[in-house]
């Protein structure tokens, strides 16, 4: 079809699309290159599958959050799979006139047909997301107007030059049409089949080479945007977070070059790649705690931030020179951004392509305290609190065990050889709402004729708090401690009913025992074979299994509950059955859900060592929190964590809501507990 003038300025219109849209890809991967390594090559299998079918099924867009804009996006995304591979037909058709990919065969005249099909669909996908950016205009949307307007202007004209271009085919070549109906329909319609031949040569040259400029130009546009990630966005789900996402890896404090990220080459190749994959698509702006309650952060932004502070620091990037990078924290992001983030993972969660947020602003914690000694006054007190006495309150590390005065209950060092280890962690050792869940968890195990034991004195605050708050030193030298306790008493299963706790000691503490120097071999072994289980899942275990003897429960007195899932029990372990398999053989059928709940549970605002800092500015979390609680209607709302026990009553007193009573799932069973059979 084309002369071999026209076939030389094809071939270098192709080579040059290749060198520029090379360039800026290279540019990201030295970047990238350029960070801290880490190993995200385990599994490489499992990580390909996973990869292939949230891609090809696209799982990462079909989320419940946004099922509207998901299949807007399964439309362009399939019709892009089907350009991209007409584009190639495209280019070998300007070499071998008549060349179709696909020959004569059935797929082939299938294929023609959904090409068409798609071309509908790729349009109708384009007006839904312009409609939505430029006039509704969600706070989502808030970055990159520009971009926007050029992308869909771009898939745009890609699109209706191909139905030129395959019209004039068509009207040309009846023979070719194949099963493409769409450009019959335009053909016929339009009367092109009536146009002389030199007209519909004319034509067929003007449309092929305007469809080819369209597509080659955007080709080399996407590097220089947002979409972009179509390319990234796989690479980075392949190399995805396998941990639990509540995780925080350990830094050897004694070989650390770096603690946290105070540059931006501090930050390692994945955070990096995680920078380079978002799609600015804003769910997690949406879902996050602190931007809904009128904070600055905005999860969105920081990666967006940060994607453009690594382009604009590509020249000493290259150079290797770092002391010219900026230092990240207050010239690219502010301290109150860092200071606002719960850890819930909401961000996480509903990322397309599962970009690590929380991380980053761990790290650049953890730069602020051990690098510099930054940190909100209020933190003073609470990390001296720790080093001092082992709890956040500098209560006397003697009277931890005073929460069980009267039970009866014996400690480890009584009962070495105690089945279970109840681990009361901070609050049920010291808050007076949490002493109730301890106390109940202590009547539980009693009733359920289980050998137990406390640590009692013993017992050190977790970590979890001071690690979060970026202080992972003072976080190790309490792990350490705790876990030379437990080594010292070897009881294999321990019971926890805080999931801040839950998540330390089962997801982080492993990571710390093969720190060199610290424990023997066999040592190792038996730490590593402790069972850490949640209070939910032993509870919602032995009513399963008949071991705790419950009230019947009289239809007439059927309370009206709701349950808040807490976020390092949820959304981070996974762990949403257990609590409602609890809740209905102890309260009963009347649970009412929240408006966000399950993996969309709204954070009660304790996270991320939140409790010990003062929120500000705009609403509490815990407010919002409450007003969904009031709005369901329930009289009792049931939670599994005393961080959310005590923002949840705080708030809903605020609220003037005092009257709805908040209660831990023990609490709950252990009030329901049948005394008449246990007797």
């Amino acid at each position: 079809m084309l002369t071999i003038a026209e076939q030389i300025i094809l071939t270098l219109l192709v080579l040059a699309t290749v060198v520029v849209f090379f360039i800026p890809v290279i540019k990201r991967i030295w970047i990238i290159a350029s960070c801290q390594s880490e190993n995200r090559f385990d599994s490489l299998l499992e990580r390909f599958f996973y990869t292939l079918f949230r891609v090809i099924l696209q799982l990462c867009t079909l989320r419940n959050e946004r099922i509207w804009t998901g299949l807007a996006h399964v439309m362009i995304f399939y019709g892009a799979l089907a350009f991209d591979t007409m584009t190639i037909n495209h280019v070998l058709e300007g070499y071998v006139d008549g060349f179709y990919l696909f020959g004569s065969s059935a797929f082939g005249l299938v294929f023609s047909a959904s090409v068409d099909a798609f071309a509908i669909t790729v349009l109708a996908g384009i007006c839904f997301f312009a409609f939505k950016r430029f006039v509704l205009k969600p706070k989502a949307y808030n970055t990159s107007p520009f971009d926007s307007v050029l992308i869909y202007s771009f898939i745009f004209l890609v699109t209706v030059t191909y139905l030129y271009y395959e019209a004039i085919l068509v009207a040309s070549h009846p023979g070719e049409a194949r099963w493409a109906w769409l450009s019959q329909f335009i053909v016929s319609n339009l009367g092109l089949a009536d146009l002389s031949p030199a007209a519909l040569g004319l034509n067929l040259k003007i449309s092929y080479w305007l469809h080819t400029l369209a597509v080659f130009s955007f080709i080399a546009y996407v590097p220089h945007s947002k979409y972009f990630h179509m390319f990234a966005g796989p690479v980075n789900l392949f190399f995805r977070k396998h941990e639990p996402s509540g995780t925080i890896k350990a830094i050897d404090l004694e070989t650390a070059e770096n603690f946290g990220a105070g540059k931006a080459t501090d930050f390692t190749w994945k955070d990096a790649l995680d920078s380079f994959s978002c799609v600015e698509c804003g769910r997690c702006q949406d879902v996050c705690p602190a931007f809904s309650s009128g904070k600055t952060l905005s999860p969105k932004m920081i990666i967006y931030n940060l994607e453009k502070h690594f382009l604009a620091s590509f020249g000493p990037i290259r150079k290797r020179k770092k002391g010219e990078l900026k230092r990240l924290v207050p010239e690219v992001f502010s301290e109150e951004e860092i200071w606002a983030c719960t850890t819930c993972g909401a961000c996480l969660h509903v990322c397309p392509f599962e970009i690590e947020h929380p991380k980053k602003l761990i790290d650049l914690r953890q730069n602020l305290v051990l690098a510099e000694g930054k940190f909100p006054a209020q933190l003073r007190d609470f990390f001296h609190h720790l080093e001092s006495q082992a709890n956040p309150w500098g209560l006397a590390a003697g009277s931890r065990i005073d929460w069980a005065k009267g039970l009866n209950i014996k400690t480890a060092a009584d009962k070495p050889s105690a089945s279970f280890l109840l681990w009361t962690g901070c609050f049920g050792a010291y808050d007076e709402q949490g002493r109730k869940i301890a106390r109940a968890m202590a009547t539980i195990l009693k009733a359920a004729g289980l050998d137990f034991a406390v640590l009692g004195n013993e017992e050190k605050c977790c970590g979890d708090s001071a690690r979060r708050l970026g202080n992972e030193y003072l976080f190790q030298t309490l792990a350490i401690e705790n876990l030379k306790t437990l080594a010292r008493y070897r009881i294999k299963n321990i019971i926890i009913f805080c999931p801040h706790g839950y998540n330390t000691l089962k997801n982080e503490y492993p990571a710390l025992i093969d720190l060199p120097g610290l424990f023997n071999e066999e040592e190792k072994e038996f730490l590593k074979s402790i069972r850490i289980i949640s209070h939910v899942e032993f509870l919602a275990n032995l009513l399963a299994k008949k071991k705790l003897p419950l009230k019947k429960a009289e239809a007439e007195n059927q309370v009206v509950y709701t349950y808040h899932d807490a976020c390092y029990y949820g959304r981070h372990n996974g762990l949403f059955d257990e609590p409602r398999q609890v809740l209905r053989e102890s309260a009963g059928e009347g649970l009412k859900e929240l408006q966000n709940s399950r993996e969309h549970s709204f954070c009660c605002g304790a996270g991320g060592g939140l409790m010990w800092l003062e929120e500000k500015p705009g609403q509490h979390v815990n407010h919002l929190r409450a007003q969904e609680i009031i709005q369901s209607g329930s009289d009792l709302a049931a939670t599994s964590c005393p961080f959310c026990l005590t923002m949840l009553q705080d708030g809903l007193r605020d609220k003037g809501a005092d009257h709805i009573k908040v209660m831990d799932v023990a609490q709950i069973v252990a009030s329901n507990l049948d005394v008449s059979e246990q007797s």
